[in-house]
């Protein structure tokens, strides 16, 4: 009975990780298109660097978070 209890908290980690990634990621989506509107630039450079950084500080975080404590 501990290894399916173990099993749902894993699954349950991994589903709220994998949500909280989605949110941040249409967020900066979203983000990077308000501000490019805003400026008025005609390419739509922030579209694409601020989901790039949300994945960049995500795995740096889940590196950090998975990787041995000593």
């Amino acid at each position: 009975m501990g290894e399916k209890n173990d099993s749902n908290h894993l699954l349950w980690q991994y589903a709220g990780l994998a949500t909280q990634l989605l949110i941040t990621l249409g967020l900066a989506l979203y983000l990077g298109e308000w501000i490019d509107k805003k400026i008025g630039w005609n390419r739509s450079l922030l579209v694409w660097i601020l989901p790039l950084l949300v994945l960049l500080a995500t795995m740096i975080k889940l590196v950090k978070d998975t990787s041995n404590k000593k």
